[in-house]
């Protein structure tokens, strides 16, 4: 399906899955969509399932939207005990009329049941999710939910009752934006499909420590968080050149405030220096970059740092805001210089990137989707350095590839429909 299909269906008032692989655009289009529903005044709940994914909507995490916090489980009483304190959240749920929850698989069964559950106790007890408009966004292939250690394997989204019962129109974006490398889309795609054959492995073992040409020094994706800081401290610390610091600003309440500087991934003190690596973490097609754009300290101006991207073009960065809006009015926001140290990052906190360059280590991969979310972040096959691959690395959920084969179907049968 076109983006310009899909966003015929969303203004419809339709309830939508909007997917895709990796490099679509559905956070480009969803942003699309929150443009038109503001401008038509129209009450939006703009909300992901993790707080990196919310920053890049300026919304908050779908956690925090319906009050429901890391519980899984509100019996009678909570809900009675919730709705009695006048929790603010009802007012806001109430009004609401569309709701958008982006990184849809990562939130698991039971609480997108409990979320729909909240809605109809302050909505309309006889509709799905009280009569709100849904749209989930998301791709099933990347990272699934978080589960806790002492509990079993947390169910997808699509297996909760809620998911049936809201009677989505899927929207499934086909047009490539990331990838124009052909042999790198088929290898992703065989992936995606598990189809991933000996000559797959190959072609992805042919980057194993091979240098990227042009580029020295690239960021490096982990699948663990640990040694992430350490090496970017350690490569910033063997730079002997002066040492720039800038400190974040921000207004708003604290709570607001902190959960912004926690979910964002600009450091609340950046410390840069000329020769750092860093990667830009916002998009800005005026100034030329988007979030994931890779460059190098190359001096200052007035105290701005003057970054050489990997394509050559030089770009003088002044501050960037992440907010937190409702109902058009920023309740809280930060400011910070939208780079980062890059000589290092983990693949959950790549979700989201397009990168031109990476060196990439899937030698201790553990989680279905690993593998496909850290290679798909890159743009061409040789701006991969694979520094490691273990068997887990390539792995994915047989039951998504059944289920990717249905949204397929279901996203024709809209698109004809649509005729």
């Amino acid at each position: 399906m076109k983006q310009a299909q899909a966003l015929k269906i969303l203004k419809s008032g339709e309830n939508v899955f909007l997917t895709g692989s990796a490099g679509t655009g559905k956070t480009f289009l969803l942003n699309e969509f929150i443009k038109y529903l503001k401008k038509e005044k129209i009450k939006v709940g703009i909300t992901a399932s993790t707080g990196i994914a919310s920053t890049h909507l300026n919304g908050s995490t779908i956690h925090s939207w319906s009050g429901i916090g890391i519980s899984k489980v509100f019996n009678s009483l909570s809900i009675k005990r919730f709705l009695r304190k006048k929790n603010p959240k009802i007012k806001e749920i109430k009004e609401t009329k569309v709701l958008i929850i982006d990184e849809i698989s990562m939130l698991d069964a039971a609480r997108l049941d409990l979320i729909d559950r909240m809605c109809k106790e302050i909505k309309d007890p006889f509709l799905p999710f009280g009569g709100i408009q849904i749209v989930f966004c998301g791709d099933f292939f990347q990272l699934p939910p978080i589960s806790d250690s002492n509990e079993e394997k947390s169910q997808l989204a699509y297996d909760a009752s809620s998911w049936g019962k809201a009677k989505l129109k899927v929207c499934y974006l086909e047009k490539q934006f990331r990838q124009n490398d052909k042999n790198f889309s088929k290898i992703l795609n065989n992936i995606r499909s598990n189809k991933t054959d000996e000559n797959t492995i190959n072609k992805l073992k042919e980057r194993l420590n091979k240098n990227i040409y042009g580029c020295d020094k690239v960021t490096r994706i982990y699948s663990h968080n640990k040694n992430v800081d350490t090496i970017n401290d350690f490569e910033l610390a063997k730079i002997e050149n002066k040492e720039m610091i800038y400190d974040m600003s921000f207004r708003g309440p604290e709570k607001l405030v902190n959960s912004l500087k926690k979910n964002c991934l600009a450091p609340e003190v950046l410390k840069l220096k000329e020769g750092a690596i860093v990667m830009f973490l916002k998009n800005n097609s005026k100034e030329g970059y988007v979030n994931g754009t890779m460059g190098i300290v190359i001096g200052f101006d007035d105290g701005w740092p003057i970054v050489r991207t990997v394509k050559g073009k030089q770009i003088t960065v002044s501050t960037a805001k992440w907010n937190i809006e409702k109902d058009e009015e920023i309740i809280a926001s930060i400011e910070q210089i939208p780079l980062k140290l890059a000589w290092a990052i983990t693949i959950h906190k790549s979700q989201g990137m397009s990168l031109d360059v990476a060196e990439i280590d899937l030698s201790n991969s553990f989680e279905y989707g690993m593998g496909y979310v850290a290679l798909s972040r890159v743009k061409t096959l040789d701006g991969i350095k694979l520094l490691g691959i273990n068997k887990s690395a390539l792995q994915v959920n047989e039951d998504v590839v059944k289920k990717d084969i249905e949204f397929m179907e279901l996203s024709k049968q809209a698109e004809e429909l649509l005729l």
